[in-house]
């Protein structure tokens, strides 16, 4: 399977340059930029075969199965339709589109096509997802009754693209889209649409429409709560840790989303305290081989259309709670 890269972004060679050459099968094959010569550069730099001026030409070259969308939040759901279009499989990055509305409108032209789209959520694809969804289901902590999901960093770098409302930006944008997936994962909602806000409040940069910090309370359809905090700027400088709290006891997670640094699970259940660390596969190489069997027709899709659509419909309905704009895609605001 060759893969063509939709802008010579930082985050490619973690996610598919380097995992491809480990997954049997896998070729990154082709890197497009808007300045042909970065894309040569790219390319040469990371042993791709061919480099292309523009995305369009990436798009027709036949030899070419699937394609990796990194650019920027706001061109996610255009150039993903396009390269469906195109007869392309797409590996999109997080978070799926800029609203919901247009989630919704790649999901259909998926469903029509027949080929692979997966969000990339690959935090998703390690086996600790796995080892806490045993516990949780195997009754330790009783019943699961709220959960939460902070993800904050600082990206003093306000010129960023992460930063700009053209490009769909913001803190539960970038940060938060972890966050909503991994509350609706912990709840074992992620296949459930009853999810409800009910209460948001976000602190903004100064144009009052990119937050910087951003919390939120859910409620989900099968009764529990959860809340999600996710900031690129704000007094709590790094924080990434999860924590479930049950009928009986608790668990924490501490960086669930790049658990191949670092991680661990502490359970606490009565006068019972352990903890643990999850070894496994990479996230990246993981959720690669289950692009490539989607791709094939295994069932190794799990944050496909439909789960895009729904973490798309709670980050939308964060931003109406708490007063702030849906984001849009960059062609409706050009």
């Amino acid at each position: 399977m060759k893969i063509g890269i939709l802008g010579a972004a930082a985050i490619a060679p973690t996610a598919i340059i380097t995992p491809s050459s480990s997954v049997a099968g896998v070729e990154a094959y082709a890197v497009a930029a808007r300045d042909a010569m970065k894309a040569e550069k790219f390319a040469k730099k990371h042993g791709l075969s061919k480099s292309y001026g523009n995305y369009e030409a990436l798009l027709a070259d036949e030899e070419i199965d699937a394609i990796y969308i990194p650019l920027p939040n706001g061109l996610h759901g255009e150039w993903t339709i396009k390269a469906l279009q195109a007869g392309k499989h797409v590996l999109c990055e997080k978070p799926f589109t800029a609203n919901a509305q247009e989630a919704e409108a790649v999901a259909e032209v998926t469903r029509q096509s027949g080929l692979t789209v997966m969000e990339a959520f690959h935090w998703r694809y390690h086996a600790l997802a796995s080892r806490v969804q045993q516990i949780i289901q195997s009754g330790e902590i009783g019943h699961v009754q709220h959960v939460e999901m902070s993800m904050c960093f600082p990206l003093p770098v306000f010129s960023n693209i992460r930063w700009q409302w053209s490009l769909a930006g913001g803190s539960l944008m970038d940060a938060g889209c972890y966050c909503v997936s991994i509350v609706r994962f912990l709840a074992n909602a992620e296949a459930d649409c009853g999810i409800a806000v009910t209460r948001a409040n976000a602190k903004t940069l100064s144009d009052n429409r990119i937050d910087r910090w951003t919390t939120a309370d859910l409620a989900f359809g099968n009764g529990v709560t959860g809340t999600v905090t996710a900031a690129m700027w704000s007094g709590t400088l790094l924080k990434m840790k999860a924590k479930v709290t049950g009928s009986q006891g608790e668990l924490h997670i501490l960086n669930p989303i790049l658990p191949q640094l670092f991680n661990r699970l502490t359970v606490i259940s009565g006068d019972t305290r352990r903890s643990a660390k999850v070894a496994g596969e990479a996230t990246y190489p993981a959720q690669l081989r289950a692009f490539k069997a989607a791709c094939e027709g295994e069932a190794t899709n799990i944050t496909g259309v439909d789960y895009a659509v729904r973490n798309m419909d709670v980050i939308d309905a964060i931003y109406k709670k708490a007063g702030l704009p849906v984001r849009q895609p960059r062609a409706d605001i050009e």
